[in-house]
């Protein structure tokens, strides 16, 4: 009998650590075109006679006043041949990478039947963080060396907390928020319970894009951090709700909530155990429940007014 009882609660334990899957649709048949070019191949390995033909294939990124011998000596910095020698190891023929791409350009095309596959353009930046990828319609720009993996030591600048996502599977969801926002548009939210379901629905985007990813590295969560959100999500709604936060205009709440840190700031005991970004995950539920109760399409969820979303979300935290 205690036999059947350990194995009752390892069965209810492994149930309830499951996550909320979004079902994956079928994309088989949705035809995109991808192409994709390794910038950064050409030029950590060119010549002057060579740079002329790479200014003339990639003239957005040669400013037009930029003498050669300034990027011949980029060319040839050690800092970043070595970003470039790194990159190399870790992406090879980027196969792999070009497979998940395609995977979800049909995936938003699937959504949004107008999107275009735009040139995916791969290259180094020089640890540029705040453009690891840029979409610009018709052109994507990818920075590899941002996703070497978190304990490369050319991070070793970085708070853990950031650098931490610095990995290649993290690529694709930034490829996939970037598109994201062409199609989400937030406007002036000034409310905090407004905030929390524009994040919850650029979460949920990621679900609808990238649904065989799995929750912590659709939101760059450690395992242990998502399962501490999960546990003590009642706690942390109880907290927005008794300190009268949902409808405040505090502008400080986004940095103890949104913003990228490396844990959420309640003020208490807890904060030092929580995860940061708290209320990003706590608008993926909100608007995750809004979509199971509420017989709408991803344009239309993109569309609604986030109080309604709220309203008409019926959330229940998990106790």
């Amino acid at each position: 009998m205690s036999k059947i009882l350990v194995l009752v609660v390892i069965f209810y334990s492994i149930v309830s650590c499951k996550e909320d899957k979004i079902e994956d649709i079928d994309v088989s048949n949705i035809v995109v075109s991808l192409k994709v070019e390794r910038f950064e191949e050409h030029f950590y390995n060119m010549n002057l006679e060579s740079l002329q033909d790479l200014k003339k294939e990639f003239p957005f990124l040669f400013p037009k006043f930029t003498p050669d011998s300034i990027w011949l000596q980029k060319s040839n910095n050690k800092d970043e041949i070595e970003l470039y020698d790194k990159s190399q190891q870790v992406f090879g023929d980027f196969q792999e990478e070009k497979n998940n791409i395609k995977n979800l350009f049909k995936h938003i095309k699937y959504y949004h039947p107008n999107f275009k596959s735009p040139k995916v353009i791969t290259l180094i930046t020089d640890l540029d963080y705040t453009n690891k990828v840029i979409y610009a319609d018709s052109l994507l720009f990818v920075g590899l060396d941002m996703f070497l993996g978190a304990g490369e030591k050319c991070y070793n600048d970085f708070p853990a907390y950031i650098s931490r996502n610095f990995d290649k599977s993290q690529l694709q969801v930034e490829i996939a928020k970037e598109i994201g926002l062409k199609y989400f548009h937030s406007g002036n939210k000034r409310q905090f319970i407004e905030i929390l379901v524009d994040e919850g629905r650029k979460m949920f985007l990621l679900d609808a894009y990238l649904p065989q990813l799995t929750d912590n590295v659709k939101i760059g969560y450690s395992q242990k951090e998502l399962s501490w959100a999960s546990a003590n999500e009642s706690q942390i709604w109880k907290y927005f709700v008794e300190n009268e936060l949902l409808y405040s205009s505090d502008n400080k709440l986004s940095s103890r909530f949104i913003d990228k840190a490396p844990f959420s700031k309640f003020f208490i005991d807890i904060d030092k155990e929580s995860p940061g970004r708290i209320g990003i995950w706590l608008g993926w539920q909100i608007v995750r429940s809004y979509m199971k109760n509420n017989n709408v399409t991803l344009q239309q969820l993109l569309q609604k007014d986030a109080e309604e979303i709220f309203k008409k979300s019926k959330y229940k935290p998990k106790k």
